[in-house]
């Protein structure tokens, strides 16, 4: 089983986990971790190895990041780059990678990055009304 570390700008961390779990139920070995304006990458890398004490027993690890380059991503990668087989680091988390995370948290490593990868695109959808029946009341 892998950890997941959920970081952002902000409060978006604990906001997409508190919504995750209110569709999926209670994680299990999840983290969320926030950037306030005043902290910098260091600080951030530090509340990061704050987060993965509190994950062990864990050998794997997943950050999911808001944005790509961004400060909670540069901070990330500089662990995952320490050891890249235990690590894994994917941005643009939206709510459909994470409750898909915490249903594959089982799989490895390794196989669970690509998976997510399509779930997050799977779940950015357009309605387009044009297309979509309509009842008439």
């Amino acid at each position: 089983m892998f950890a997941i570390i959920v970081t952002g700008h902000g409060e978006f961390a604990r906001g997409i986990l508190e919504s995750a779990e209110m569709i999926f139920g209670k994680a299990q070995k999840v983290a969320a971790v926030t950037l306030t304006a005043d902290e910098s990458v260091e600080d951030l890398v530090n509340h990061y190895q704050t987060a993965i004490q509190s994950l062990q027993p864990a050998s794997d690890f997943l950050f999911l990041v808001d944005l790509w380059g961004g400060s909670p991503f540069n901070a990330a990668q500089q662990i995952v780059a320490q050891a890249p087989e235990h690590y894994g680091l994917l941005a643009g988390l939206n709510l459909p990678m994470l409750i898909e995370a915490l249903a594959v948290q089982k799989q490895p490593l390794a196989t669970a990055i690509p998976h997510l990868e399509r779930a997050a695109q799977a779940g950015i959808r357009r309605l387009d009304v044009s297309q979509t029946p309509h009842d008439d009341i």
